[in-house]
């Protein structure tokens, strides 16, 4: 079973940055397109950047210019540098695969990490 392990969350006030790591442990990593999601209670969960086996990049137009995702093969890991952080970025924020129809892949998500921005 994959296990996917996002860190990096917390307090930041508005205009602040942070920098989230996933690591996972699937095999088949650097062949698979990665993405971050982020949910809020009672919304359903949305993807907001996405990163191609070959390093495209993909953003959700409200977080475009202020988020970057990246990633590190060798080390299995995706990263969503947040600058510029809004209130409205306050969710919690998780990683997973995305198949080419643009769905989660893996079937288990990681525990996520929170993200709050407030003054």
């Amino acid at each position: 079973q994959v296990q996917l392990v996002e860190s990096g969350g917390g307090l930041v006030q508005p205009g602040g940055s942070l920098r989230l790591s996933c690591a996972a442990s699937a095999s088949i990593f650097s062949k698979v397109a990665m993405g971050w999601y982020r949910q809020v209670p009672g919304k359903q969960r949305e993807l907001v950047a996405r990163i191609t086996s070959g390093g495209n990049t993909n953003y959700a137009d409200s977080v475009k210019g202020r988020f970057a995702i990246s990633r590190d093969n060798a080390k299995n890991t995706v990263y969503l540098q947040m600058n510029s952080l809004k209130p409205e970025d306050t969710a919690v924020y998780y990683c997973n695969a995305i198949s080419p129809g643009l769905t989660p892949l893996f079937g288990s998500w990681g525990q996520g990490t929170q993200v709050t921005v407030s003054s």
